[in-house]
């Protein structure tokens, strides 16, 4: 049995992305990485948001981290997102 190639599958598949969808995939992918650094940092302490545990300040902290992250990585962030998309530039320039 053969599979059909994914171009006929999915629509665009062999199409390049453009220098700005690359910038915002990575900025998106670095956004994700300090949310994580973020929670990882707030689970240490067992506490939730002003010393409480319930699930409204769990909630309200995870969206304060979320905003926090992707504010940050618009900013430049750890400096991750100008690296990803150069490196996948170059990968989809050379994949021509």
């Amino acid at each position: 049995m053969t599979l059909p190639s994914i171009s006929g599958i999915v629509p665009g598949a062999h199409q390049v992305d453009s220098p700005e969808k690359i910038k915002d995939a990575a900025s998106q992918f670095e956004a994700l990485l300090i949310g994580q650094i973020l929670k990882a940092a707030h689970e240490e302490s067992g506490e939730g948001w002003g010393g409480e545990t319930d699930p409204a300040s769990a909630s309200a902290m995870d969206f304060a981290n979320d905003y926090f992250a992707r504010a940050m990585a618009a900013k430049g962030g750890l400096g991750l997102t100008n690296m990803i998309a150069s490196g996948l530039q170059r990968q989809t320039t050379t994949s021509k």
